[in-house]
């Protein structure tokens, strides 16, 4: 996995590209509502996630169990809404701010528990590839999982 910047777009801050092995894409969206409650949550679940295959064949290994690492990108468009007309609002995604200060916070957290963590840039326009080995793709949304 692996995110550069597209060619000719320009960014903040001189950006190198960044790719990890085996481990976790993150796209993460940060909302208004988001705070240190949701980052401590969200960064123990995914550390903790037995996604990965064991001697057995079964999904009983955590990122941390395997030594993974997590390449980290902020995606405001996960908020996109396309209930009316064909261009999505994306009035749901945080104040960039906001959004970039909670993001970087997740991204501290997860390397709390010994995860290396790559991130790409905020607010970027940049060319993600992956390979997806399963396929396996989850959905965390705090509003909904700490209830």
């Amino acid at each position: 996995m692996d995110v550069v910047p597209e060619p000719g777009d320009s960014v903040q801050e001189p950006f190198v590209p960044q790719s990890i092995d085996r481990g976790f894409m993150l796209l993460v969206g940060v909302a208004d509502t988001d705070g240190p409650d949701q980052v401590a949550w969200l960064a123990r679940k995914i550390a903790h996630l037995r996604v990965f295959e064991d001697e057995n064949g079964k999904m009983n290994k955590s990122i941390l169990d395997v030594g993974g690492a997590v390449l980290s990108i902020s995606q405001f468009t996960l908020f996109a809404d396309v209930r009316r007309g064909n261009r999505p609002g994306f009035t749901g995604a945080g104040e960039p701010h906001h959004a970039e200060q909670v993001w970087h916070d997740f991204n501290r957290e997860l390397a709390s528990y010994g995860l290396t963590v790559k991130e790409g840039q905020f607010g970027a326009h940049m060319q993600v590839s992956l390979v997806n080995d399963g396929p396996v793709t989850i959905n965390y949304d705090t509003d909904e999982l700490m209830r």
